[in-house]
């Protein structure tokens, strides 16, 4: 039988791929046989790689669109072609909205949604071009499907990509494949930025109802299904990885027994 995950001859891009989720995602990539290429305005110390392997680098601003149509040419001439795209860049600081600055809140609605339209864009169009046609794969969050405090430019891009992706699931079918991951609380190298200290980060992980938070592994694990031909019938979903979600803050409040 066919290793469904076996990425072999396929060419993987991920904005963002340096550091934290993107170079876990790259790793996996890697450790499945897949060419990779990373993107990000300034190149890393060391490059993401696995058995071996080692990914590229092509220097790009994904926020601005010229950049971006330079950036998928570069990939698509240096490996040959592009079968994966996972628009992973994003991210924001807190912010309360009621303070934040008209240009911050630009800034972070062209990171987290219009330049992963951009990147989609370009990189549909060297997809449709192939026989095989490609998939790509939106890197979205739990905050554009609940409220976002403090992040709220953030959670409405996040919301607007998650709908952006069944748009053009349905406009790029039948050759690409565009589907969307919304992940939960995940702990990366910047973990204490949004949760504070160990003992902060743990608290935050015992809210999870798998009693952790996730990782850039976890995230990268769905890329691999929604990439691979085991998702061949799967287009426009969203995949909601969180852990179980949280638990309703009424039932702790009510002092609710659940029989524990």
């Amino acid at each position: 039988m066919n290793d469904a995950l076996d990425f072999g001859g396929q060419a993987v891009l991920i904005t963002g791929g340096s550091r934290g989720i993107g170079r876990g995602i790259a790793e996996a990539f890697l450790s499945r046989g897949a060419d990779v290429a990373i993107c990000g305005r300034k190149e890393p110390g060391e490059l993401p790689s696995a058995d071996g392997r080692q990914a590229i680098f092509v220097a790009a601003d994904v926020r601005e669109a010229a950049e971006v149509e330079a950036l998928v040419s570069a990939v698509a001439e240096k490996l040959g072609r592009l079968d994966v795209l996972v628009n992973n860049a994003g991210g924001a600081p807190f912010t309360e909205a009621a303070t934040a600055s008209p240009r911050f809140s630009e800034k972070v609605i062209q990171l987290n949604l219009t330049a992963a339209l951009h990147c989609a864009q370009q990189a549909n169009r060297v997809m449709q071009k192939q026989d095989v046609g490609g998939s790509i794969i939106n890197i979205a969050s739990v905050s554009g499907v609940r409220p976002s405090p403090g992040t709220a430019a953030y959670g409405a891009a996040k919301a607007g990509l998650i709908n952006l992706t069944g748009t053009l699931a349905i406009e790029w079918a039948p050759k690409v494949r565009v589907n969307v991951i919304s992940a939960g609380l995940i702990e990366t190298e910047q973990a204490h930025l949004h949760y504070g200290d160990e003992e902060g980060i743990a608290r935050v992980a015992d809210t999870v109802p798998l009693k952790r938070l996730g990782t850039p592994s976890d995230v990268a694990g769905a890329c691999l299904f929604f990439a691979s031909p085991l998702a061949a019938y799967v287009s426009g979903a969203n995949l909601v990885l969180h852990g179980g979600g949280e638990v309703p803050a009424f039932l702790s409040a009510a002092n609710v027994n659940r029989g524990e």
